[in-house]
């Protein structure tokens, strides 16, 4: 088990207050690709949002790689984050003035366990590893969409962490990007044991992963 979910419950205050999640309870095991599905405004990137720890206005419990993570200060989830969890989101803001590899680089270096020399050949086995290691070199501009999206992939991966947390990562992408990305995620689960939580809106991409939840009006109604 790599991640639990315990009774996690969350308001919003603005304009009046209103209850976004009801009592979501749930684990998530290692190597194990799950989907958060259901309707725009179902709760799926608010709880999200909770589980990669950077909304901590909520109630409940909230566990990942053994680690309690509820009532910690936000400074020790920043490191939390940075070493455990990748993020990868519908755009996938790389930096346009960097070069693909100092742009999988810059979470390793703001971890700062290895040398400079260490992280660099790192990022490069991720950018092999996803197949885009000719493009180290580029300016991240200078890349197709489908190609930006596996770079952002790597930078997920430079930490090697316990959860990839995806926010509609194919939705900005064609359907054959979606499917490289589909078998990207597929590969890293069934290989390299790598955990995926992903929101999406692609019934698709949700129908080839291992689990779906499915929730509706702030409660997880089907798994």
């Amino acid at each position: 088990m790599i991640l639990r979910a315990n009774g996690i419950i969350k308001y919003f205050h603005e304009p009046i207050s209103f209850q976004v999640l009801k009592n979501i309870s749930f684990e998530v095991q290692r190597g194990e690709f799950l989907t958060l599905m259901g309707k725009s405004g179902c709760g799926k990137s608010t709880l999200l949002y909770i589980l990669s720890t950077m909304d901590t206005d909520y109630e409940g419990q909230l566990e990942i790689a053994g680690e309690k993570l509820t009532g910690m200060t936000q400074n020790q989830l920043a490191r939390f984050r940075n070493e455990h969890i990748g993020f990868v989101f519908q755009f996938h803001y790389l930096l346009p003035e960097f070069t693909v590899l100092q742009n999988v680089m810059i979470p390793a270096l703001k971890l700062g366990k290895f040398s400079r020399k260490e992280i660099e050949e790192k990022a490069y086995e991720k950018l092999s590893m996803l197949g885009v290691q000719e493009q180290a070199y580029k300016q991240a501009n200078k890349l197709s969409g489908g190609q930006q999206q596996r770079v952002a992939i790597a930078r997920a991966l430079i930490n090697d962490p316990a959860v990839i947390m995806g926010d509609e990562p194919t939705g900005n992408l064609d359907s054959a990007n979606t499917q490289k990305v589909f078998e990207i995620f597929r590969e890293l689960t069934s290989v390299y044991k790598q955990t995926i939580i992903a929101v999406t809106h692609d019934d698709e991409f949700a129908k080839k992963s291992d689990r779906i939840v499915e929730m509706k009006d702030g409660e997880i109604i089907r798994q």
